[in-house]
């Protein structure tokens, strides 16, 4: 049994089939009557990619073109999170205004999970797994594993087709 949860953590690549992670947040929620975290993190671009970017546009156009692209983002999340709640949750499982909260950063996402988890005060990480291959988690290793590896907090795996 897990201890007292009032704060989520829920990360998300926001990709398709991600919805079965969002649905078991949207449950431990219900059930511990806690706020959900909606977090989803961007990698940041290539060095390469970067200085490709740079050579079409000067600094002040990259940096509006960024911001506003944050702002979309959020706003997409926030539309997801309305649609998910009109129509995948019955009247006994509708969440409270307020009590899923957007979040978008940018960085390493392991590194920037385990950062608001910590910032929030989470008390449970909630996120989905994708099969990979054998090879690419000995290469590479997964987020997921990552953030059980490097965390006191609880996480929740769930696996995503």
């Amino acid at each position: 049994m897990l201890p007292d949860v009032k704060t989520i953590l829920y990360a998300s690549d926001i990709e398709e089939g991600s919805r079965p992670a969002f649905r078991a947040a949207v449950s431990m929620a219900g059930h511990y009557n806690a706020k959900i975290t909606f977090l989803h993190v961007i990698e940041p671009l290539s060095a390469s990619a970067r200085n490709i970017m740079k050579t079409m546009m000067n600094d002040a156009a990259l940096n509006e073109m960024h911001d506003s692209s944050i702002v979309n983002l959020k706003n997409k999340l926030v539309s997801r999170i309305e649609r998910f709640c009109e129509t995948e949750l019955d009247a006994s499982e509708i969440m409270q205004e307020g009590q899923v909260i957007p979040r978008v950063e940018e960085g390493a996402s392991d590194r920037v999970i385990l950062k608001v988890a910590k910032e929030i005060g989470a008390d449970l990480i909630v996120m989905g797994t994708r099969t990979h291959s054998s090879v690419g988690q000995f290469l590479l290793g997964s987020t997921a594993n990552r953030i059980m590896h490097h965390t006191e907090i609880p996480v929740l795996i769930i696996p995503l087709k």
